[in-house]
């Protein structure tokens, strides 16, 4: 036991610099496999001809947009900050206007908050709009520099994920018979393992680009600055439950009212309200089981703490391993009530 604790060990922390890639392959394997098992029964059995038709699906339809969507917010992100930072976006002339609107009861309450003074918001709103737009851009520079890196990430999870395809069923049945633990919980875990990794992607994923799509173009329509750019955020903020993309269309729409645009500003209030904001709801349902769904407070605390100890890949791993932790808990209390 010991020796396969320490080989099993070391095998890890030697697959640890690309385990983005074996991550994004086993969760592209298990996603996709509902449709690689009607090709090969289409196919007659034929194992390499279904894995590579399926292999290519999962690249036309999420790795060529999502390299496209990536390349066009580098652009969006470089050219939003060379904006603000050459002051050709007048944020002054922007906070003026919207003071001259603001009703007499709003500035008194700003006041009584230490915010009415314009140079220092607009100061704090400048440093803050730079900050993030050069975060962006910064990435989108390191994610270019870093080309050769990145190819060989994606050569591995595609070539590992053909073989996901082709040999995940006698995959499965040797990580049943290897695993230490009792035949119905080892089913348990791997079945929670499968389906919240669908619940995470179909019920998150999917939502999110849904939101941040709607609220891109409608940016996009109505002529506002950084539409590719906001349309990425509503997507990233929309992973994480009761925060959500008002965080972005919300204030939008508070300026556009409140520098007298009120067409606009009621347009992308009511598209917002009724189809953004709706979309969860209406969606969810369809995509994702409710036996599958995790508690929201579990997804937000798992969610936030995954990406801040992991990064982008967090928003997955972090709700994985809290439905992982509710399962063996769960199994563990059965038995315990059982004995």
């Amino acid at each position: 036991m010991a020796v396969v604790v320490i080989v099993t060990a070391a095998f890890i922390w030697l697959l640890l610099p690309y385990y983005g890639a074996v991550l994004w392959a086993v969760i592209l394997a298990i996603l996709f496999t509902p449709l690689h098992r009607r090709l090969l029964k289409w196919l007659g059995g034929r194992q390499n001809l279904a894995a590579t038709i399926s292999l290519t699906v999962c690249v036309c339809i999420v790795v060529v947009p999502v390299t496209l969507i990536l390349a066009s917010l580098a652009q969006e992100a470089a050219r939003f900050y060379g904006r603000i930072s050459s002051q050709e976006l007048d944020l002054a002339a922007m906070l003026a206007r919207i003071r001259r609107e603001m009703p007499p009861f709003i500035l008194d309450t700003l006041t009584a908050l230490n915010l009415g003074n314009l140079a220092e918001i607009q100061a704090r709103l400048t440093s803050f709009l730079l900050q993030a737009t050069q975060t962006v851009a910064g990435g989108a520079v390191t994610f270019g520099q870093n080309t050769a890196e990145l190819f060989v990430s994606l050569g591995i999870m595609l070539y590992l994920l053909f073989f996901l395809f082709r040999d995940g069923a006698d995959l499965t049945e040797v990580l049943h018979r290897g695993s230490p633990l009792d035949k119905r919980h080892t089913s348990h875990i791997l079945s929670k393992f499968s389906s919240v990794v669908k619940a995470t992607i179909q019920g998150n994923v999917i939502i999110a680009a849904m939101q941040g799509a709607i609220g891109g173009i409608a940016f996009w329509a109505l002529g506002l600055d950084g539409a590719i750019l906001w349309g990425v955020l509503m997507a990233v903020l929309s992973l994480l439950p009761a925060i959500g993309a008002a965080l972005v269309w919300l204030p939008a729409t508070g300026y556009l009212l409140l520098s007298g645009d009120y067409v606009r500003g009621a347009i992308l209030l009511a598209i917002g309200t009724l189809v953004i904001s709706t979309v969860d709801n209406l969606v969810r349902p369809l995509l994702v089981g409710r036996g599958t769904r995790l508690p929201d407070y579990v997804v937000l605390v798992s969610t936030v703490g995954g990406l801040s100890l992991i990064g982008m890949n967090g928003f997955v791993i972090g709700p994985l391993i809290a439905a992982l932790f509710l399962a063996v808990w769960s199994l563990f209390i059965d038995d315990q009530s059982h004995s």
